[in-house]
């Protein structure tokens, strides 16, 4: 049984690859922003474990998690929570940058950081769920791509610093998938949305599962995943 520390496992992705590990019993601790979340990802996965942290307040982790006990070996970190707000840079305001780019770049830093000596000491695996958004930026994307292209230089860097410690870094790249934050998308584009277009979350779960569980000999580093329709 490994250890699995995960963002973002109350919706989308992070629900799907939540539900495979705990299926296959291995132990989890998911993250949550509050102490009633955390109530509602323990009782929908029974067993897991839950830390309690806002990724909207990174430089409060720290002393949130100074309260809690936190697991003593880290086998994978699955950064997957991400936040999304549309706009262009003439409209858009400092409060949204910011607070895409707390969720979405500091507060994978700062919960890697925190998490990096029992990483080390499982020669575990970081890994990134980025978007295509961090490979190339449209109009009103902005933003969210200027957070996911630094979550793209976090990877890169931590990869390379990580090597001699044994520390695996993965980073994969989704394309558009069918999650709340899609239909948000979509509302702030003015379109219908339809579900079944995109690509299901279990999917991508897939392929995150394939980079996770990789014999140690070999390391997916990048991996981009589009519709297949």
């Amino acid at each position: 049984m490994s250890t699995y520390v995960i963002t973002g496992a109350g919706s989308g992705i992070g629900a799907a690859v939540a539900r495979r590990l705990h299926a296959r019993g291995e132990d989890l601790v998911l993250l949550a922003r509050d102490a009633g979340r955390a109530k509602e990802l323990a009782a929908a996965l029974p067993g897991a474990r839950t830390l309690v942290g806002d990724l909207a307040e990174p430089d409060r982790l720290s002393w949130a998690f100074s309260h809690q006990t936190l697991p003593e070996r880290v086998d994978a970190l699955l950064h997957v929570a991400g936040v999304v707000d549309l706009g262009t840079v003439g409209e858009l305001s400092l409060k949204s940058w910011q607070q895409q780019i707390d969720v979405n770049l500091l507060a994978p830093a700062e919960l890697t950081r925190l998490f990096l000596p029992q990483l080390r000491t499982a020669r575990g695996q970081v890994l990134f769920v980025n978007s295509g958004a961090g490979l190339s930026a449209s109009p009103q994307w902005a933003a969210y791509a200027a957070s996911k292209h630094g979550l793209k230089a976090l990877a890169d860097s931590l990869r390379a610093e990580e090597k001699e410690n044994g520390v695996r870094v993965t980073t994969v790249y989704p394309g558009r998938t069918s999650s709340p934050m899609q239909a948000k998308v979509h509302q702030q584009e003015g379109k219908d949305y339809d579900a079944t277009a995109w690509i299901d979350p279990e999917s991508v779960a897939t392929t995150l599962l394939t980079a996770l569980d990789l014999p140690r000999d070999a390391v997916v580093t990048d991996l981009m995943v589009r519709p297949g329709g």
